[in-house]
């Protein structure tokens, strides 16, 4: 695959058609930014994937019949390179007249592409569409009934407070995360949750903060760490995840995770999913 690295060379914002036969040609790396670099870190402070899900593919079997599944690609965190969105729906689309033995065949095809795009290996599972994850919730205590003032629409870090005197450990999570594709300008609306053990967050400065996301344009990956980044630095907690879950469009959604921990983060799809 021709490595293709500039976001100007992507298919992002402009007219594009629309591929039916295989193509692996279409993805197009994005190289992945890096904040904690510039924030003194001398190593990536966190753990974490991407989850995309996938509700629009198909494929021909070798007798030329449709075939559908929904697909979760988890993307590891430290891979050299982010996946465009928008090739990413051209290659997936590009199976839709293409015939194969099998959804295995399918799958490893796709994991080796992914692979080779994103530069580290990408997990690839195909599922029935009957067997779809049931809606669930995120955890914890939601902050958005607070009776705020705000005047911030662009990251304010200097939001974030923490109390010196009181640690605890808990789960808060809001529907109110909001930032803008960085190409299109496009709205991409988000739940996130945030886990932490340590120094207690002042709640209303931790909402105000995520507010401030609302006309910032960058992807989804790094609006993620980024906000786990400033919690890290401004709140100093013992342990901390972040976990956004994005509204999909155009058949994907993406739901980027970043930890001090390590584990298997679970892919639980919400009502607005």
């Amino acid at each position: 695959m021709s490595q293709k690295p500039h976001i100007e060379q992507s298919p992002l914002g402009r007219s594009t058609p629309y591929v039916s036969q295989y193509d692996p040609g279409q993805l197009h790396p994005i190289p992945r930014a890096t904040p904690w670099q510039q924030q003194g870190f001398e190593s990536r402070p966190f753990t974490g994937v991407d989850i995309w899900n996938g509700y629009e593919i198909s494929w021909l079997s070798e007798q030329g019949m449709p075939r559908v599944a929904w697909a979760e690609f988890r993307i590891p965190a430290d891979s050299p390179h982010l996946i465009e969105s928008k090739s990413f729906k051209l290659y997936l689309n590009s199976f839709n007249l293409s015939r194969f033995a099998d959804r295995d065949q399918v799958a490893e095809l796709m994991g080796a592409d992914l692979s080779a795009c994103a530069g580290s290996p990408v997990e690839v599972t195909l599922r029935d569409v009957d067997d779809a994850e049931p809606v669930g919730r995120l955890a914890g205590d939601c902050l958005d009934d607070q009776d705020l003032s705000i005047s911030h629409y662009h990251p304010a870090p200097e939001l974030l407070v923490a109390s010196d005197d009181k640690v605890v450990e808990e789960q808060l999570y809001s529907h109110l995360l909001k930032s803008n594709c960085p190409v299109t300008g496009q709205p991409d609306w988000a739940s996130v949750q945030i886990g932490y053990r340590g120094p207690k967050i002042d709640r209303g400065g931790l909402l105000a903060y995520l507010i401030s996301y609302r006309e910032h344009g960058d992807f989804h990956e790094q609006c993620v760490e980024q906000i786990f980044l400033d919690l890290l630095a401004r709140c100093r907690p013992e342990s901390l995840t972040v976990y956004a879950r994005y509204v999909r469009r155009g058949g994907l959604d993406i739901n980027p995770c970043r930890s001090t921990e390590s584990g298997v983060v679970a892919n639980t799809r919400l009502g607005r999913q």
